[in-house]
């Protein structure tokens, strides 16, 4: 089993920034992709950002490009999500996903491991 806990959420005006972390731990394996989802009140979980084992493939849903930047720190098991010129529409609770290969994907049932998510609200 593979535990994900997020952190770095909070409340921040618009055009500002956030840095969320998600610590691995358990049966983690650096070969494992990771994303980051969201899930906005009504609406259903949706895709962000996923990276790569070796931090050299990333993917990044349209709303996001140009403005939040996904790494990871294989010696922590730790991936980042820097969000950057925040708005309003990306206010959602966000979750770290892993999954057990090393091929990234944006489809949510890829994702075998998740986190219990952190809030980010952004106002106007």
């Amino acid at each position: 089993q593979v535990q994900l806990v997020e952190s770095g959420g909070g409340l921040v005006q618009a055009g500002g920034s956030l840095r969320l972390v998600c610590e691995a731990s358990g049966r983690t394996s650096t070969s494992a992709a990771m994303a980051w989802f969201r899930q906005a009140p009504g609406k259903e979980r949706e895709f962000v950002a996923a990276i790569g084992w070796n931090g050299r493939s990333t993917h990044y849903a349209d709303s996001v490009k140009g403005r939040f930047t996904i790494s990871r720190d294989n010696a922590k098991n730790t991936v980042f999500l820097q969000m950057n010129s925040l708005k309003p529409e990306d206010t959602a609770v966000y979750y770290c996903a892993a999954r057990s290969v090393s091929v990234i994907s944006d489809r949510r049932g890829s994702y075998d491991y998740w986190g219990q998510g952190t809030q980010v609200t952004v106002s106007s």
